[in-house]
């Protein structure tokens, strides 16, 4: 196995211990779902406490590093240093449901040589408290679950895959495009999945879980680590026109090489 590099190290420490809290809280919000107002309330606080635990533990490792952050925002500090890029809880539906499917997902992203914006990421953990696994990336050394190595799926065929995605709901996303993309998708695949977090689905596929994913209408947070992650693992990811960004989120197409290009034909016919 890769040896975990400091960095690594620390990124998993600040997950694991808003993990914990996590873990927790969601204990709690189990025997709450009696009242709307109160679980909807301490899901916030929820969110909140595990991202001011993964910021205070990044920033005593990384004092002069920036972070782009899910609730509070960008937080700039010396430009010619990466940033960490973190969603303290992926899956928020799931867990004031009391669904045991939800993620601490960290990414660092670099800066661009001579400045004007950010490059590539470089690392990226994601973090399952209920289940404890920690799935983990750099930059050409390759993806890991633990210290396990991880591939993406062999399945070359739309017939015999497993595709995850993301659907829209209220207020959020197109759902007339996302019809027209599953029209074309589902009934050539072997099927469909929607669990509510798309970090989960990328590692997953990192992971050879799940064969593919596709979903639109995200943000950096929810997909950085899991761009890396799936790359690292042999896999490919675009953007519906099959464009590879550092991190996609607006659109994102993700599998292993053969099943990228023919998740990307049906999502191009589909939206013509």
């Amino acid at each position: 196995m890769a040896a975990i590099s400091g960095l690594i190290r620390v990124m998993e420490k600040a997950a694991r211990k808003a993990g914990g809290r996590l873990r927790r809280d969601f204990g709690e919000v189990e025997h709450l779902q009696v009242s709307h107002k109160g679980p909807s309330d301490f899901v916030s606080k929820a969110d909140r406490a595990a991202e001011r635990t993964i910021y205070d533990e990044l920033k005593q490792a990384r004092p002069d590093w920036g972070f782009l952050l899910e609730e509070s925002g960008e937080i700039d500090m010396d430009p010619d240093q990466p940033r960490f890029i973190v969603d303290p809880l992926d899956g928020t539906s799931n867990f004031l449901h009391g669904i045991p499917h939800f993620a601490i997902s960290i990414a660092v992203q670099e800066p661009k040589l001579g400045g004007g914006g950010w490059g590539d990421v470089i690392a990226g953990v994601i973090y399952q408290p209920i289940t404890d696994e920690t799935f983990w990336a750099e930059k050409s050394r390759g993806a890991w679950l633990h210290d396990a190595r991880l591939r993406v799926s062999g399945r070359r065929k739309l017939g015999e895959s497993l595709i995850a995605t993301g659907m829209p709901y209220q207020g959020h996303g197109n759902f007339a495009e996302w019809s027209k993309i599953y029209g074309h998708v589902g009934p050539n695949v072997a099927g469909v999945r929607r669990f509510g977090a798309a970090s989960l689905d990328m590692a997953w596929v990192a992971a050879g879980r799940f064969d593919g994913f596709w979903e639109s209408d995200l943000s950096p947070w929810d997909t950085a680590a899991g761009c890396l992650l799936v790359r690292e693992a042999g896999g490919f990811v675009s953007d519906y026109r099959g464009r590879s960004q550092p991190i996609c989120d607006a659109q994102v197409i993700a599998a292993n090489d053969q099943l990228h290009s023919r998740l990307h034909k049906q999502i191009a016919e589909a939206l013509k």
